[in-house]
């Protein structure tokens, strides 16, 4: 693709809709690079409303804040995927938006989202959309044991449950509101892994390697990124199906795609997210090029130099679950959010070789709310497993 582009060079600013701990990351990033940011996020203390030059605190649809935001800014994008895609395809109207209203539509709607990975080509699951009590009779047994998810909304878990019997199906569609759902069969995992890539205006696209990922309870736990993570041909599969979804959506910006690695090394796409992801966060201490620079790049039509990893990496999530652990026990599952909250051991983190800490600024630590991560580089991948694992023993996360 030929495109004659004009790079925003420093000193623009750069508008966020969101305002997470993945904004944030991404403000520190384009600020670091010289741009100044913005943010519309209804929640006057979000994280990256905290650290940018603006803060817009209204409504995603309301118009007046998106007017606000379009006369600061010379690009938008979007930091998690259940923004509304109408206001992306209001601000596109007067200024370039990353990733496009259509791009996201496609990732909040999971039977539109399987029906592009099979336009793509690309290995999906077993499944079946039920939108209606019809479609709900009319499941094929075959796919069950399997989990049924809502179409829209959902994610670290949320909005699925497992059913293994058709009684469990028409139980658990109603137990989810009845809502437009999918159901995928359920089928035997080795494990779990992750591509993101980037792809400009002009079609330019690049890679990060390819995150082997541990979840608990729906939420990502543990990514591991080196050289031989996985065999090099499904890391070569998964990155060609990564650039063929991003290039099928006409993609702008930085994309996760989501993979299951099944018991015979076969490989299927489970889920996209139009934004950079918590896989992707080794990138910052061991690439030269992490998921946020790449997502400023797309965004200011800037040079797309595929990102070279210096060092293995391990990430470990940082659940609130570890600022009540230790009044509560070593499981904490059973944590009392009313309990008086004690900080980690960060001194003790912080003494190990190759540990780089990132909180986010959360004011309130909560079981099950992503309040930051560790990321642990060394020299081998051995090494890097050796000190995540002593991290984790100090903080009280399960071994992995």
């Amino acid at each position: 693709m030929s495109v004659t582009l004009k790079p925003l060079l420093p000193g623009s600013t750069l508008g966020v809709l969101g305002g997470g701990q993945l904004g944030r990351m991404w403000a520190h990033t384009a600020q670091r690079m010289g741009y100044n940011t913005a943010v519309l996020d209804p929640d006057a203390q979000s994280p990256a409303g905290l650290v940018s030059h603006h803060h817009i605190h209204t409504d995603y649809l309301d118009p007046e804040g998106l007017k606000q935001l379009a006369a600061v800014c010379q690009a938008v994008t979007t930091e998690f995927e259940n923004v509304p895609a109408d206001a992306l395809a209001q601000l596109a109207a007067t200024l370039p938006v990353s990733p496009a209203e259509s791009a996201v539509a496609v990732a909040q709607d999971r039977a539109r989202e399987k029906a592009h990975f099979v336009k793509c080509g690309v290995p999906v699951a077993p499944h079946a959309v039920i939108d209606t009590a019809a479609q709900l009779a009319a499941v094929n047994d075959d796919l069950l044991p399997g989990i049924l998810k809502t179409s829209r909304m959902g994610y670290d878990g949320k909005g699925q449950l497992r059913v293994t019997t058709r009684d469990a199906l028409n139980t658990g569609w109603t137990q989810l509101g009845s809502v437009p759902c999918v159901l995928e069969k359920m089928l035997p995992l080795a494990s779990e892994c992750s591509v993101i890539v980037a792809r400009g205006r002009d079609g330019a696209m690049v890679n990060l390697p390819v995150q082997l990922n541990l979840h608990r309870n729906g939420i990502l736990a543990v990514t591991e990124v080196f050289a031989g993570n996985v065999p090099e041909g499904l890391a070569h599969q998964a990155i060609t199906a990564a650039k063929a979804v991003a290039q099928e959506l006409n993609y702008v910006g930085v994309l996760c795609v989501e993979f299951f690695v099944l018991a015979d090394h076969s490989l299927v796409v489970n889920e996209i997210a139009p934004r950079p992801h918590n896989s992707g966060h080794y990138s910052q201490d061991a690439c030269d090029v992490s998921q946020f620079e790449l997502q400023v790049r797309t965004m200011a039509d800037l040079p797309l130099t595929q990102p070279r990893q210096h060092s293995p990496a391990v990430m470990l999530n940082l659940l609130g679950d570890l600022w009540f652990a230790k009044q509560l026990g070593s499981d904490p599952r059973s944590s009392d959010p009313s309990s008086s909250q004690v900080e980690p051991a960060w001194h003790d983190v912080l003494a190990l070789p190759g540990t780089h800490l990132h909180l986010y600024g959360k004011r309130e630590a909560r079981v099950g709310r992503k309040m930051g991560h560790l990321n642990i580089t060394a020299a081998t991948p051995e090494a890097a497993r050796g000190v995540a694992l002593k991290a984790a023993a100090i903080l009280g996360i399960a071994p992995f």
